[in-house]
């Protein structure tokens, strides 16, 4: 059975930081692809980084542009974790974080590619 957990969440002031980890159990990790989506109050979710499989392409990583300069997604494939470094904070970064799997190894920006999804962390950014 797939889990998918994310921690690292919390309340944090404009201009800090954060980081977002998701840890993996009962899937072959190093050969997913791992994205980060965030879905605000009364939004839609929406696509916030993501990182290829090694063996895909090489772990290259893909941005959302809001966030790109500001926000570094890795994977830990040794601990089948994924991060999000988060740097900068806005209050509009403010949503539940998810962490999400891609059996097919991608860097994808489409939420369907995403066949595992984990239950979310809140971040909060105070103005």
């Amino acid at each position: 059975q797939v889990h998918l957990g994310e921690s690292g969440g919390g309340l944090v002031q404009a201009g800090g930081s954060l980081r977002l980890s998701c840890a993996a159990s009962g899937l072959t990790f190093s050969s997913y692809g791992m994205g980060w989506f965030r879905q605000a109050p009364g939004k839609e979710r929406e696509f916030v980084a993501a990182i290829a499989s090694m063996r895909e392409s090489g772990g290259t990583t893909y941005y959302q542009g809001s966030v790109k300069g500001r926000f570094t997604i890795s994977r830990e494939d040794a601990k089948n974790t994924v991060y999000l470094q988060m740097n900068s904070l806005k209050p509009e970064d403010t949503a539940v974080y998810y962490c999400a799997a891609d059996p097919y190894g991608r860097n994808s920006e489409y939420s369907p590619s995403y066949h595992y999804w984990g239950q979310g962390t809140q971040v909060s950014v105070s103005s």
